[in-house]
């Protein structure tokens, strides 16, 4: 089975270092030890109010990392054109609330479709791979293929919380909608709330190609250190695809 890369999200090293102001701790060294530590791709949210990644950060992720760079972001005019300046390999296009403390579902593709287009046309047009950050249903994925999107991650936010019976049902909601994506030619990503307990089983479903991981692996980095960290979901995930 194609190994399944791993994408780190750097946000809350930053969240950590807005705690206090200045330029400690930096995302970007924490980008540069995860792909040491063997990430294939950093995922950074510029957010519209700038609560943790700065338009610096992306631009210093920019110029400096070797492996690829996935930029979140809401699909609004400004959020845009910074795309369009600096070209990242990838961005996947998520909703924002301005009160949330974290993403807290998938975007409405299909009923904000027509607001989509353009943007989505546009990324695309400039060698963008967009993603379309979805909840596991048929309806956002057609969405999403009709928009020009190459590419989904299916939000594993409702499945991560859950547990027993519901947790069994909405992973097979997941298979469903990687099964299904993969059909209608879309590449499947998956992610948000992923830990060491839950991310086998996501990571064992065999269409899905990437999955992108921050809060947990940060958070544990506080005890075991970024590098062990990282290793450590990256063996899970190894032994889920084996």
């Amino acid at each position: 089975m194609q190994k399944l890369r791993l994408g780190v999200n750097i946000d809350h090293v930053a969240t950590v270092r807005q705690a206090r102001g200045g330029s400690h701790p930096s995302p970007l060294r924490a980008a540069m030890m995860a792909a040491a530590a063997g990430a294939d791709g950093i995922t950074a949210h510029l957010r519209e109010d700038r609560r943790h990644i700065s338009d610096h950060d992306i631009e210093s992720l920019r110029l400096e990392l070797r492996i690829p760079l996935n930029l979140e972001m809401a699909a609004t005019p400004e959020m845009k054109d910074i795309a369009l300046k600096h070209l990242p390999h990838a961005c996947c296009i998520v909703p924002e609330n301005r009160q949330e403390r974290t993403t807290e579902g998938g975007i409405d593709a299909a009923g904000q479709f027509d607001r989509l287009k353009p943007i989505v046309r546009e990324l695309v047009d400039a060698g963008i791979r967009v993603s379309m950050f979805i909840e596991p249903d048929k309806r956002q994925l057609d969405a999403s293929r009709a928009l020009g999107a190459p590419v989904v991650e299916l939000h594993t936010g409702a499945y991560s919380n859950a547990t027993g019976a519901l947790q069994a049902e909405l992973l097979k909601k997941c298979v469903d909608a990687a099964t299904y994506g993969g059909s209608i030619g879309l590449e499947i990503h998956a992610g948000h709330g992923l830990t060491y307990e839950n991310v086998q089983p996501i990571a064992a479903i065999p269409q899905i190609k990437e999955l992108n991981i921050g809060h947990y692996i940060i958070g544990e980095a506080i005890f075991v250190g970024l590098e062990a960290s990282i290793r450590r979901m990256r063996q899970l995930m190894d032994e889920a695809r084996a």
